[in-house]
């Protein structure tokens, strides 16, 4: 069995093509990652954007509720 490089650093400059070699390695890379990154942050950020609308939606909900059993509360003590 017979290697095309006959050390690492051979390896590395590959005929001079290397760094051209490690540079397509490199953006590949960098793509890659971001493909895997960019949709779990936008969900991580869209799951607490939709907690955070839940929650002010509750609020409203809550304060309404309140609101109407003390127009409820008035009305009776008015008749």
């Amino acid at each position: 069995m017979s290697f095309q490089f006959s050390n690492f650093s051979d390896f590395i400059a590959m005929q001079g093509h290397g760094p051209y070699v490690w540079a397509a390695y490199g953006v590949a890379l960098v793509v890659l990652t971001a493909l895997v990154v960019w949709p779990l942050r936008r969900n991580r950020h869209l799951r607490t954007e939709v907690a955070r609308q839940i929650r002010i939606e509750e609020a409203r909900r809550r304060k309404g509720r309140a609101a109407a059993a003390g127009n409820v509360g008035r009305e009776a003590v008015a008749s």
